[in-house]
């Protein structure tokens, strides 16, 4: 079994001799996981918008919800994923975790065939696509024990940017792939789409259920390369032995603390849908109950989280996390919700009624996530050189400026019978916000690993990470409940002021003089 147990990046002449050679081989084998990690997590962004337009009876804010309940899940599912490591060892929580996601992606393949599917199940497939979201953590944690400090802004930008650009890769792969039956026969019948819906040519045959089914034996080249190409590493899994025997024990555990997080995800979604408890009180009792059920899991599976639960005492694990959620919380959440907010804004009047001139969401949303992911390296390597905190703060900025600027356009496309001649400037401003998301969440990323030991910075990192993929659960939800409140401008003035807080954080404690 792949273990290495003398592991020193900060040597420079170990690091130059073969460091860096194993290093890069777990980057690049990690980085197309995570790739398709979030392009499943936030296929649905997609989905739904082909959904509206083929006859599924969901309402719009139905719709936004169930790229809501992916985000949910895989913001919970970041939570044992943070700690995934030191328990189970990086090369077998890739493996399992990039596994798993054959499950909702199969799953998604045959849902998507019939338009009478009850809503419920999308629901409970939407939250499985949650493990995409999940593997963040773990794959970012792992990553962050191979590179020495000062590559490692690069290195995490390198995989969390091109694994982001999952969602790109996603959003232009989705909307070719349904157009035929991909898989012949086992692809299913395609349902025809309308005329003159969305922007799009009506008129043809859909194969939606493709959203699915593409990913199934790209999935099973991953994780077979991932097995053999992978390492774990003494000094971030030093409980994790090197037999058949010891493998299979450290997958267990990560299948039994993946499992958690669903337990609390299941009671989170209850609360939300059918009980329809408030969100802002939700989103934190699943936070501590996930937290609580692992902790419960301890003696039982013999699984020691003690000390990584040391990151919860520590002030600057909360500082970094509000932090990185304003940044990371902002790249997801608006690339869950940018195809149906552009569907909804500028293919609907204020009426109601279709808007002749609708704009085709699946023209413009792959850009949004494609300029936020391709910059973020770039954000690693600016944080490298002039420091995570500073570049922090411009980028906050920017930020604030941007968000209101969209929300200003929002505001007129919302009330105007011609909402397309706002797009362009509503566009141009979002690829700008999508920008400073990117560079922002590398830099916030940079800081962890100058903040804290190296044995807290991997729990910090998928813990940081855990809390931002909320943002793939509010920022939908706020988008779906303004516009039906016909404000969707209200969701960018919310999120404006979110940023001036970080602005004023990331400046009192990490970017003024003697901070």
């Amino acid at each position: 079994m792949r273990k290495i147990a003398n592991w020193n990046p900060e040597n420079t002449d170990f690091w130059q001799k073969q460091g860096a050679r194993i290093a890069n081989r777990n980057l690049w084998s990690s980085i197309p996981c995570l790739l398709c990690a979030f392009a499943i997590w936030l296929s649905w962004s997609i989905i739904t918008v082909q959904m509206k337009n083929l006859g599924f009876a969901f309402e719009t804010e139905q719709l936004f919800n169930l790229s809501a309940v992916a985000g949910l899940t895989g913001a919970i599912l970041r939570i044992p994923n943070s700690f995934l490591i030191a328990i189970s060892g990086g090369r077998n929580v890739i493996v399992i975790t990039t596994a798993l996601l054959i499950i909702p992606s199969v799953g998604t393949g045959i849902a998507l065939q019939n338009p009478n599917t009850p809503y419920s199940i999308f629901v409970i497939l939407a939250a499985l696509s949650g493990l995409g979201g999940g593997n963040f953590a773990s794959s970012m944690s792992n990553i962050s024990f191979f590179f020495p400090k000062k590559n490692q802004g690069t290195a995490l930008g390198l995989n969390a940017g091109l694994g982001n650009l999952g969602v790109s890769v996603m959003q232009v792969l989705l909307p070719f792939v349904m157009t035929f039956a991909l898989f012949g026969t086992l692809s299913g019948e395609g349902i025809l789409l309308p005329v003159g819906l969305g922007g799009q040519a009506g008129g043809k045959f859909i194969w939606l259920q493709n959203c699915g089914l593409v990913w199934v034996p790209i999935l099973v080249i991953l994780v077979i390369n991932a097995w053999f190409n992978m390492d774990n590493l003494s000094t971030a899994s030093p409980d994790v032995g090197s037999t058949k025997k010891d493998t299979l024990e450290a997958l267990f555990k990560s299948l039994i603390l993946i499992l958690c997080g669903f337990v609390s995800a299941a009671i989170g979604l209850y609360m939300l849908l059918v009980v329809n408890i408030n969100m802002w009180i939700v989103l934190p009792i699943t936070i501590a109950l996930t937290v609580i059920i692992m902790g419960m899991m301890q003696k039982p599976f013999k699984i020691s989280l003690s000390p990584q639960y040391r990151i919860f005492k520590n002030k600057h694990n909360w500082i970094i996390t509000w932090l990185y959620t304003m940044t990371f919380g902002s790249f997801i959440g608006y690339s869950a919700a940018f195809p149906l907010l552009i569907q909804v804004v500028f293919g609907e009047l204020p009426d109601g009624t279709k808007n002749p001139n609708a704009i085709n969401p699946f023209t413009y949303a792959w850009l949004g996530p494609l300029v936020g992911s391709l910059i973020r390296p770039v954000g690693g390597w600016l944080s490298d050189k002039f420091g995570g905190a500073n570049v922090t703060h411009w980028d906050t900025i920017v930020m604030i400026c941007s968000a209101l600027g969209v929300a200003y356009y929002l505001k007129q496309a919302s009330a105007s019978q011609t909402p397309e001649i706002y797009f362009l400037p509503f566009l141009i401003l979002f690829l700008i916000l999508f920008i400073t998301t990117g560079i922002g969440s590398a830099s916030t990323f940079q800081m962890i690993p100058l903040i804290f030991e190296p044995n807290q910075a991997g729990p910090v990192l998928g813990w940081t990470s855990a809390i931002a993929g909320y943002g793939a659960f509010i920022i939908p939800k706020v988008f779906g409940g303004q516009i039906k409140a016909s404000h969707p401008e209200y969701a960018l003035y919310c999120f404006a002021v979110y940023y001036l807080s970080g602005f004023i954080v990331n400046w009192w404690f990490y970017a003024r003089k003697n901070a």
